[in-house]
């Protein structure tokens, strides 16, 4: 009988199949990236519902399936690791600034084990970020370093290696060819910092 993780591969696998959704710059199938993810989750204290949250981390966001269907499939404890790791929608177009203000209160109030596994998901998602999109890189790292300060419960090996892979692509942006002022990258941290103060009273 297939185990918990197994269901949930197959499942995640089949959901982002159907849609034929592909990594955005090598066209690789998308399945790679989760598989990646639950690789880092492997590495750390873990639970089986926390692999099979890492395997469906993106289904509701990117393949339309819902929380219920999460819930029927795999049970209470893995759907709402689901919903930790889906970032609120908006019903109109809005700004990346409102955008990363709601994941930054969407992942404060998130438990321990759904931190660990949004960990692993930056540590995946920046590792080759740069080589493909620069431009958009200089604006997805400053958003992750912020959210890094939401997930300090997240487990602490996968910490600070997020923090060490978005430190050493913002010093690669830094440098030639990107050359990306460090005034750049105050403005915008200070753009996304004033409303996070007013997010959390600060």
């Amino acid at each position: 009988m297939p185990t918990l993780e197994q269901r949930a591969r197959r499942f995640a696998r089949e959901a982002h199949g159907k849609r034929d959704q592909r990594r955005k710059y090598t066209q690789e199938p998308y399945i790679i990236h989760p598989a990646a993810v639950v690789e880092w989750v492997r590495q750390v204290p873990h639970n089986e519902a926390m692999l099979a949250a890492a395997w469906l981390h993106d289904t509701v966001e990117d393949t339309g399936v819902s929380l219920g269907q999460i819930q029927l499939r795999f049970g209470v404890e893995v759907a709402e690791l689901v919903a930790m790791l889906t970032l609120p929608a908006f019903p109109g177009p809005t700004s990346r600034v409102v955008k990363q203000q709601a994941a930054l209160r969407h992942l404060a109030n998130a438990c321990d084990e759904a931190k660990t596994i949004k960990l692993a998901d930056i540590i995946d998602n920046t590792c080759s970020l740069i080589r493909y999109d620069a431009d958009f890189a200089s604006v997805y790292l400053v958003e992750k370093k912020l959210q890094l300060e939401v997930l300090s419960g997240g487990d602490s090996r996968l910490w600070r290696e997020a923090e060490r892979t978005l430190d050493k692509g913002l010093q690669t942006l830094r440098q030639p060819p990107h050359l990306i002022s460090e005034e750049w990258f105050k403005q915008l941290t200070a753009s996304y910092q004033g409303g996070a103060r007013r997010l959390f009273g600060g």
